[in-house]
């Protein structure tokens, strides 16, 4: 049962030293991310198909790379804002990619 308890304290200490959240839905990183990795795009599955580039997400101990796809726009002439971290006095927090 103590090395149970220890294992958890080591990983809560873990886990609260490298992020932190904030506001609902973000949640602050103190490393910033890799540089992104250069994808290799096939050939589009169909005529209204727009690529989606990949991003590192952080997946609560390290970064964890989301590869690119195709999607359909919802609307003619969407453009894809691809998602991007930001730095701030907390430390890095992803914005979400969208279709603007």
């Amino acid at each position: 049962m103590r090395i149970l308890t220890a294992a958890l304290v080591v990983s809560a200490s873990i886990l609260a030293s490298t992020a932190c959240s904030a506001a609902p839905g973000r949640v602050y990183v103190r490393v910033g991310p890799p540089p992104p990795r250069v994808e290799a795009i096939a050939v589009a599955p169909g005529p209204r198909y727009v690529w989606v580039p990949g991003f590192y997400r952080w997946d609560g101990g390290v970064y964890a790379w989301m590869p690119g796809r195709y999607e359909v726009p919802p609307r003619p002439r969407a453009v894809w804002v691809r998602p991007h971290w930001e730095r701030s006095r907390r430390g890095w927090y992803l914005v979400a990619g969208h279709w603007r």
